[in-house]
């Protein structure tokens, strides 16, 4: 095929071109294809076009395709890259999956070619332009390897002091055992010792010194590998390797920019917008700021709320504004942490709002004697999830806000009024003894136990009458709520005492004896000095 086209060029010279002196037939001798509507592409006349093609016209055509190969030139491009495809309307000539010149039916006829061979030819007159001449390459090409075989030893003897300049840093490190690394507590727990942070510096050292090392030989690379043309594209790569994410990072940073500034506006006025709510919420919770209907117990739990609240309506705000918010791999991500949340957080989801109708309903404070089903204690704390309670037996009981919720609560502090809390007991007496007498010593064992208030007076109520004895409830009020295991304790020993005093004897709940030879139920102590058990008495009918 070149024979063919080295001989159409001998026949046009021979036969349209004859010599002569005159310029013009000169230049009809030199460039015949003007003739027929060629525009010269190089400067050396030797690549011409006939017609534009697609949306470009025939002068971008060639201004397309002398920009090209100036900057192939200026990369000084490998010739083994350039390949040929063949379509069914055009045939294009390719280098690095960009495409130089594509050439129709309409550029073939012009040359007088089939298209496949006016591709051939095309390719062929790209390739010699490009070519360089051999003794200036035989030149620069030795030039090129003793510039390269010094780098080479400029960085095996730079190497050596490399080593030496981070075996200097790490015996820097080990002089600060010590000084500098002291070891790291929490809590009186030593997290790391001196050896472990001295290991662990040492440790990054070493990481440090094989990746800058890594990194100076991947760009000692392109710079030996740019010196020869057979491997400058490999140079080409290997700097694009790093210029190309770098740049496109870049690019990425300063699109961003505005929604970061976006974010940061957010972020300032959510901020600032808290720290105002948190200072109203400290003046009502201290009692310097009063709003009628909202007691100063409210302020955190609803600041807290008000809290979730703004903070969730910022992040959906901001979501949107995040880098890779709309990729796949995030709302995936987002979706399964959802799906725990949802699945694994009902029960302390349910213990939340408890705790916030617990809160409103104000049914106690940290400090108040509670009775939460059959525990009685004082509340320690409060949370969203649990409440805990202190026992008289100084047990710590973590109860559910949710089971809190379920059951009934006793507040024995705010029960405790002017008049104070009334602690009531309860005593059964035999029907053979007067009801008055039994009033009366309840009272009297009232009044003697300490820290029960002697007006108003204790009081008794008759609650039933059962079959064997009659049920007595001794009512008494006293101030000291805290008190209140100690005070039932001394109520019931005055309550025998005074009982034992006056010979009444305790038959409760269910206690049966024979009265004819049986042993008082009273003490010893309470009986006459000349008491004697009685005997049976028998009675015989005649």
């Amino acid at each position: 095929m070149k024979a063919l086209l080295f001989a159409i060029a001998i026949l046009w010279q021979s036969v349209l071109s004859p010599l002569s002196t005159d310029s013009t037939v000169v230049q009809q001798e030199v460039h015949p294809l003007i003739e027929k509507g060629g525009v010269p592409v190089d400067a050396d006349s030797t690549i011409f076009l006939f017609n534009g093609i697609g949306p470009y016209s025939l002068n971008q055509r060639v201004q397309k395709l002398r920009t090209e190969l100036e900057n192939l030139k200026s990369n000084q491009q490998d010739l083994r890259e350039f390949t040929v495809k063949y379509e069914d309307l055009v045939n294009d000539i390719i280098v690095q999956e960009k495409i130089i010149l594509s050439i129709n039916d309409a550029d073939a006829k012009a040359l007088g070619l089939s298209r496949r061979g006016a591709t051939e030819y095309y390719l062929e007159l790209i390739e010699n332009s490009l070519k360089i001449e051999e003794p200036a390459f035989s030149n620069i090409l030795f030039v090129n390897i003793a510039i390269a075989i010094l780098i080479i030893v400029a960085f095996i003897f730079g190497l050596k002091y490399y080593n030496k300049l981070f075996r200097l840093i790490s015996i820097k490190i080990q002089a600060q055992k010590g000084v500098k690394f002291k070891g790291f507590s929490v809590k009186g727990y030593e997290l790391l010792t001196q050896e472990k942070q001295v290991a662990i510096a040492t440790w990054g050292l070493t990481i440090v010194k094989y990746a800058l090392l890594l990194f100076l030989i991947y760009l000692l690379l392109p710079a030996i590998f740019g010196l020869f043309p057979w491997t400058r594209g490999i140079a080409q790569k290997l700097i694009g390797y790093v210029v190309h994410p770098l740049t496109n990072l870049g690019i990425n940073i300063l699109n961003y920019i505005p929604n970061l500034l976006f974010i940061v506006v957010i972020v300032i006025i959510l901020r600032y917008f808290l720290r105002m709510l948190a200072f109203f919420t400290e003046e009502i919770s201290k009692g310097r700021l009063v709003i009628n209907g909202f007691y100063s117990e409210w302020a955190k739990p609803t600041f807290n709320i008000v809290r979730g609240i703004i903070i969730a309506l910022g992040f959906v705000g901001i979501w949107p504004l995040l880098p890779m918010s709309d990729s796949k791999i995030f709302q995936g991500v987002s979706t399964f942490f959802g799906l725990l949340v949802a699945l694994g957080g009902a029960g302390a989801f349910s213990n939340i709002i408890a705790g916030l109708v617990i809160t409103y309903m104000r049914s106690f404070k940290i400090g108040d004697r509670v009775k939460i089903g059959e525990v009685i204690g004082d509340v320690k704390e409060k949370a969203l999830l649990n409440t805990k309670v202190k026992t008289i037996k100084n047990e710590i009981i973590t109860i559910p806000n949710s089971q809190m919720l379920n059951s009934h609560t006793i507040n024995y502090t705010t029960a405790n009024d002017e008049q104070g809390l009334i602690l009531h007991t309860t005593v059964t007496i035999g029907y053979d003894v007067p009801w008055r007498q039994v009033q009366e010593l309840l009272v009297n064992a009232a009044l003697a136990t300490e820290h029960v208030k002697k007006k108003p007076l204790p009081f008794v109520l008759q609650t039933s009458l059962d079959d064997f004895y009659v049920s007595y409830q001794l009512n008494a009020r006293t101030r000291e709520i805290q008190k209140m295991a100690v005070i039932y304790s001394e109520l019931h020993k005055n309550i025998q005492d005074k009982f034992n005093e006056a010979g009444v004897e305790i038959m409760s709940p269910h206690y049966g004896a024979h009265r004819d030879g049986n042993q008082s139920t009273i003490p010893q102590k309470y009986l006459p000095e000349d008491y004697e058990v009685p005997w049976f008495r028998i009675k015989n009918k005649e």
